[in-house]
C-alpha cells in the first residue's frame, strides 16, 4: 500500500483512489429508503448487494436525521443497527463497517462488536462521544452541522461564510480530538452537505471542497439523494435523484474529496472509473 491511507481499528484504507461509503438506513423513517431496510436480514442483503458494486466501506444508522425527524432512545437504536453491524463485521473477508450515530453508547457498543468506523453527524462535540473515541481506535468521521439537534436544524440557517465557518468548526474538532491523543490518521472531515445549510450553502460547500482538504485531513462528502438536488431538478421523489446525486459526488471527487456516502454504488462506480480513466 503507498500514498495516504485513513487508519481505522487494524485496517489501513488506501485513499490513492476514491472510497466509497455504501449508506445502509436500518430505520422506519430515512428520507430516502426509510422502512426498505429496517429488518436486519434485508439490510444485511442490501450492504452485501453495495459491496458487490464496489462499495469500500458499509454505513449502517439506526436514526433518521432529517430535517423534523423525531430522535430515538440509544435502547431502541442498538435494537436496529447492533445485528447487522455484527453480521456484516463477522463476514468472510468483510469491508469496513461505519456506525452512523450521535450517541456515545451506541458507538461504544458497535465498536465492541466489531464496527471499525464511528461517523458522527455533530462532530464529537458530546464529551462522552471524545472519551469513545479516545478510547478505542475506531476512524472517525467529523461532520458539521448547524447546531446540535436534526429536527431544528433547517430553521433559517445562517453563516458569515459558509465555507470559512464549516472549516473553522471542524478545525476545532479535530483539535479537540487530538487534545485526548487521537491519531489524526484516523480522522475524516464531512461538509455535512445538507445538515442545516440552504441550496446556496449546500452549492458553496461543495465549491469549496478544496478549501476543506485544506485542513490536511481526508474528506468525506455525503451529498446522495439531498433535498437541494431535488430542488435543482425539481424532483421531489428521493429516488428519482440518482442522476443528480452520481453528479454530484462526482464533482466532489474531481475537486479533492476522498470518499463520497452514496445510496446509489453501481453508478456511482461507473461514473468515478470514467473520471479515472479520462484523468490517465
Amino acid at each position: 500500500m503507498s500514498g495516504r491511507v485513513w487508519r481505522c481499528g487494524s485496517r489501513h484504507l488506501c485513499l490513492d483512489r476514491p472510497l466509497i461509503m455504501g449508506i445502509v438506513n436500518v430505520t422506519p423513517d430515512s428520507f430516502s429508503d426509510g422502512g426498505a431496510y429496517a429488518d436486519a436480514a434485508a439490510a444485511v442483503a442490501h450492504a452485501e448487494s453495495m459491496l458487490a458494486e464496489g462499495a469500500g466501506i458499509i454505513d449502517v444508522g439506526g436514526e433518521s436525521t432529517r430535517p423534523g425527524a423525531a430522535a430515538v432512545s440509544e435502547v431502541t437504536e442498538l435494537g436496529r443497527v447492533l445485528p447487522v453491524v455484527e453480521r456484516l463485521a463477522a463476514g468472510v473477508g468483510a469491508a469496513p463497517v461505519s456506525i452512523d450515530t450521535r450517541h456515545p453508547t451506541v458507538a461504544r457498543v458497535c465498536v465492541d462488536a466489531g464496527a471499525s468506523i464511528i461517523n458522527d453527524i455533530t462532530g464529537f462535540r458530546d464529551p462522552e462521544m471524545i472519551e469513545v473515541a479516545a478510547g478505542c481506535d475506531a476512524g472517525l468521521v467529523v461532520m458539521h452541522m448547524l447546531g446540535d439537534d436534526p429536527a431544528a436544524m433547517q430553521d433559517d440557517p445562517h453563516y458569515d461564510d459558509v465555507v470559512s465557518d464549516v472549516a473553522a468548526f471542524l478545525g476545532e474538532r479535530v483539535a479537540a480530538l487530538e487534545a485526548v491523543g487521537v491519531d489524526p490518521k484516523r480522522i475524516v472531515v464531512d461538509p455535512g452537505i445538507g445538515f442545516g445549510k440552504t441550496l446556496e450553502h449546500n452549492l458553496e460547500l461543495l465549491r469549496g471542497v478544496p478549501a476543506i482538504a485544506a485542513l490536511g485531513y481526508p474528506v468525506l462528502v455525503g451529498a446522495s439523494r439531498k433535498r437541494f438536488i431535488g430542488h435543482i431538478l425539481g424532483e421531489e421523489d428521493p429516488k428519482r435523484r440518482v442522476a443528480g446525486s452520481v453528479g454530484a459526488a462526482a464533482y466532489a471527487v474531481m475537486h479533492g474529496a476522498d470518499i463520497v456516502r452514496v445510496h446509489d454504488v453501481a453508478e456511482t462506480v461507473q461514473a468515478l472509473r470514467v473520471i479515472a480513466a479520462i484523468g490517465r
